[in-house]
């Protein structure tokens, strides 16, 4: 994938353009982007959620939207503890933060992975790999990511649907932001809040 490839990809209005031009792949396209954004993870999730919300609808938006995104995190966690052991990973694996963040998520399972994957804007990236490199089951996992998933696409695909309203309804758009500030804010401070408890525990022990 080339720089230009990436640049395309974070343009709204082109995201909508390709899902235009690949329509007759049917969901696959809508499904894909999701899916990609948790292997290239500064790939911009929001814009796809949004977009598939607009060209496919709101339900079958957020539908497509959350199986690819599910579907990419499990992958990823699959692939990570998989290679867990491996050269890259346990040098990871050992870092200071990493190990907190692990310890924390080992000791409390479904309930902060379902709070930090019910926001937008932390890092869900690292979270599916410090799950795969820590103790937590799949099951717990799996559950995680399908709810905290949901309530994630959901918003946001509500959002998204109707983007020209966004333009056109000034106090819509407001609304909008101060409900993605919100959520950026919430999913900043609980993340931060784990940091915080998990490296207290581990200093604990």
């Amino acid at each position: 994938m080339d720089f230009e490839t990436i640049r395309e990809l974070t343009d709204l209005d082109r995201i909508l353009e390709l899902l235009g031009e690949y329509r007759s792949l049917g969901p696959l396209p809508g499904i894909f982007l999701p899916m990609l954004e948790a292997f290239i993870p500064f790939l911009p999730l929001v814009l796809f959620v949004m977009a598939n919300a607009a060209a496919f609808g709101l339900w079958l938006g957020f539908l497509y939207s959350w199986i690819g995104t599910c579907a990419g995190a499990l992958l990823v966690f699959f692939i990570v503890r998989k290679l867990g052991q491996k050269k890259l990973f346990g040098f990871i694996s050992r870092h200071k933060k990493i190990k907190s963040l692990m310890y924390w998520v080992e000791s409390h399972g479904f309930g902060p992975l379902f709070l930090l994957l019910c926001f937008p804007f932390t890092p869900s990236a690292a979270i599916n790999i410090v799950a795969a490199l820590s103790k937590v089951s799949i099951g717990q996992f799996t559950l995680a990511v399908l709810c905290g998933k949901l309530v994630m696409i959901f918003m946001v695909s509500y959002i998204g649907y109707d983007v020209r309203a966004l333009v056109q309804q000034p106090v819509r758009t407001a609304i909008v932001l101060i409900v993605i500030f919100i959520l950026w804010y919430v999913g900043k401070r609980i993340e931060q809040k784990l940091t915080v408890q998990g490296v207290t525990k581990e200093k604990g022990n």
